[in-house]
C-alpha cells in the first residue's frame, strides 16, 4: 500500500522521546489553564492554537495506539498525529515569549515555553524516524 510510513525505532528510544513528549504538551496546556484562569486575553486566545494542534494530535495518536498501529502509519494518520504535535509544540515555542511581556508571572510562561520546547523537539524526533515504505 503507498503512502504508508514505518519506524523501526526501538522500543527503549521511543520509550525516551514519549516521555519528555508528552511532559511537554501536558505542561503547555496546563500552563494555558492557569493563563485562562487569570482571565481572558488576546494572548490567551492566540496562545490556544498550538493547544488545539496538540490535542488534535493526542486524539489521533490515541486512535492509533487503541487501534493498534503506531509504528506502521498512513500519511496523513502519521501528520494529523506526530505531525500536529510538533507543529503545535513549534507555534508555542513561538507564541510563549510573548507571554513574559505580557503576564507578571514569568515562571509559568517559562514553564509554557519549556513545554513547548519539549513537545516539539521530542514529537519531532518520533516524526523524523519515519519512514516511507517501499511498495
Amino acid at each position: 500500500m503507498k503512502n504508508m510510513y514505518e519506524t523501526k525505532i526501538s522500543d527503549a528510544r521511543w520509550i525516551a522521546y514519549d516521555i519528555p513528549g508528552n511532559i511537554g504538551w501536558i505542561l503547555y496546556i496546563v500552563c494555558l489553564v492557569l493563563c485562562f484562569r487569570n482571565g481572558l486575553s488576546i494572548f490567551s486566545v492566540i496562545a490556544a492554537i498550538p493547544a488545539v494542534l496538540m490535542l488534535i494530535a493526542i486524539a489521533e495518536l490515541v486512535s492509533e495506539r487503541i487501534a493498534g498501529l503506531d509504528r506502521i502509519l498512513l500519511k496523513i494518520r502519521l501528520y494529523r498525529g506526530f505531525g500536529a504535535l510538533t507543529l503545535g509544540g513549534l507555534a508555542g515555542i513561538l507564541i510563549s515569549p510573548v507571554g513574559l511581556f505580557i503576564y507578571t508571572d514569568k515562571i509559568l510562561m517559562v514553564l509554557m515555553l519549556a513545554g513547548s520546547l519539549l513537545c516539539a523537539v521530542f514529537a519531532g524526533l518520533l516524526l523524523a524516524g519515519y519512514k516511507k515504505q517501499n511498495a
